[in-house]
């Protein structure tokens, strides 16, 4: 069900910004069911080092993805051809 939901609101071309807050929401639920019951991975003394390198993983992963936003977010905007009026006024 968390793989079913998000794929039929993506193909039915739901685009508000309560769909892609369920697609997001649903995607970090699977991400911790993922984790938890496939992987085992947890707080626990015997898997501490494990638990250690995941949440290091998660950081340079998240690192990753916001510093790509940001970089895809900026060429856009400076990227961008200008008006003529935006041409006048410089």
């Amino acid at each position: 069900m968390l793989t079913v939901i998000p794929f039929w609101l993506a193909m039915s071309g739901a685009t508000s910004s309560a769909a892609v807050a369920a697609i997001f929401i649903l995607a970090m639920v699977q991400i911790v069911v993922h984790v938890r019951y496939f992987l085992h991975i947890d707080a626990s003394t015997e898997g501490g080092w494990t638990f250690l390198a995941f949440i290091f993983t998660a950081i340079i992963v998240v690192i990753t993805i916001i510093g790509s936003i940001w970089v895809m977010y900026h060429l856009n905007l400076n990227m961008m051809p200008m008006s003529l009026e935006q041409m006048k006024q410089m």
